[in-house]
């Protein structure tokens, strides 16, 4: 293989033209198509209101105070024109690789390649910490309902081992167990209750796992049925979204937005990469794009719409949060429900943890859904063997990738914690971000490279 191999570029005109093949074979390799402009905005605000509306928007608020509203603005502005940059590119390649097809046409094979990794690394860390999240919530609302699962199926192993040997450490020093912090309690509880085999203890978040095989299998079985999942759950947590907004806006107190930026720009700048974290999610849409009606016109309007309706629904909250109690204490993991309880709301508290647990669930569905049409895309291309970009004849999905994708998410979502993936969330996005608007330029420069039909 020479070196100018590995920059060779693929013409739109090529792409289209395997789109068209794709198609004509039928169930061997097109994919259904059902996605309007409403079902795309629906993935991009499902994908998009997750953590950030339920945990970080509390920690920015915490930094920024009330002016943190201008944070969620200008990110809104810069994901914006990242939105346009896939627009452009939408309406010239309707397919699913999103934005490691964009790089192959713009840059070549070596840095699509990358960018293909970089973007299933997103996918899959991000919907780990999903997955990881939405059993905290889940188990959390199970026992505000009495229903308390064994601590050894609700944590994984390396927490609960962690926890085991400091609270064996603390109490060989002398402290008692009543005296051990909650958490290294509940580790030390579910080491010593948990099944073994030999010296191997069975610890495992199980409700993670559920929660992962239920949404692979929605993936699996078709994007009529996908879409339809997505729709309600949008619906639901917009509902409650809305309701938090109505009860929580007869408690603000107009004292509390003054000052209304009491660290200056600095301390609304220092909460930019959780503002950045809630956004992340509406580039996941495109690569939907060859199971859209019209992907040219809708894919480009899904994502703004999602962009507009979630930025204002950041903002309103933002605004409620800070109004209802003071910027100095929102600074939690739970800031929604932390501001209902102050205020001797418990009813609400449960309402918002439905929501959290109906918002998690949209987010893994819209990441879970993406990654395996990525593997599809590079497995086309002959950068992955050819079971990736296989089609279920019936089900009109990507039938092989989708289930490895299951795996994928699933086993270390079984065993790892918050912490050790939290990190690596964001880097696929920025990545990406970059070469899809670094993209658009280059082919600026090329006159009458490709009709937009937008």
């Amino acid at each position: 293989m020479s070196f100018n191999s590995l920059f060779r570029k693929k013409s739109v005109q090529d792409i289209l033209k395997q789109v068209e093949k794709n198609e004509a074979e039928g169930g061997h390799g097109s994919l259904g198509k059902h996605l309007g402009v409403r079902d795309l905005t629906a993935f991009g605000i499902a994908a998009i209101i997750g953590a950030g509306i339920f945990s970080t928007i509390g920690k920015a608020s915490a930094d920024g105070g009330p002016a943190v509203i201008f944070l969620f603005l200008f990110t809104a502005i810069a994901c914006g024109f990242a939105a346009f940059a896939y627009a452009e590119f939408a309406s010239m390649v309707p397919v699913s690789g999103s934005a490691y097809t964009y790089s192959y046409v713009a840059f070549g094979e070596l840095i699509a390649w990358i960018i293909g990794w970089a973007l299933i690394m997103e996918y899959a860390i991000g919907n780990i910490t999903v997955a990881i999240s939405w059993s905290d919530y889940f188990t959390g609302l199970l026992d505000s309902g009495g229903i308390h699962l064994p601590q050894w199926i609700q944590m994984d192993y390396l927490t609960a081992s962690k926890g085991f040997h400091q609270a064996t450490a603390l109490m060989q020093s002398g402290k008692t167990f009543e005296n051990l912090d909650a958490s290294v309690q509940a580790a030390h509880t579910a080491w010593v209750n948990s099944p073994s085999i030999g010296s191997l203890h069975i610890i495992a978040d199980l409700p993670a796992l559920m929660i992962i095989v239920f949404i692979t299998w929605l993936v699996y079985k078709g994007m009529k049925e996908s879409k339809n999942a997505s729709n309600l759950m949008v619906v639901i947590k917009l509902c409650i979204i809305l309701l938090v907004i109505a009860v929580g806006v007869f408690y603000v107190d107009t004292d509390n937005w003054n000052p209304f930026a009491p660290n200056g720009v600095g301390g609304i700048l220092k909460g930019v990469s959780a503002v950045f974290f809630a956004y992340i999610g509406f580039d996941a849409i495109s690569t939907t794009a060859e199971e859209c009606k019209n992907p040219q016109r809708d894919l480009p309007r899904g994502m703004m719409w999602a962009i507009i309706v979630c930025t204002i629904l950041y903002i309103i909250i933002a605004l409620v949060l800070t109004g209802m109690v003071s910027y100095t204490e929102l600074n939690v993991g739970d800031p929604l429900a932390f501001v209902f309880d102050k205020l001797d709301l418990k009813w609400m508290s449960g309402i918002i943890a439905v929501s959290a647990v109906v918002a998690m669930a949209s987010v893994l569905l819209v990441f879970q859904m993406g990654q395996p049409r990525i593997w599809m895309s590079m497995s086309r291309d002959g950068l992955l063997p050819k079971a990736f970009s296989r089609v279920h004849p019936k089900y009109k999905t990507p039938s092989f990738a989708t289930i490895v994708t299951g795996f994928v998410v699933a086993i270390p979502a079984l065993f790892l914690n918050l912490t050790m993936v939290t990190d690596l969330c964001s880097i696929g996005t920025l990545f990406a971000f970059v070469l899809v608007c670094g993209g658009v330029l280059v082919l600026q420069n090329k006159r009458g490279h490709s009709k937009r039909k937008i």
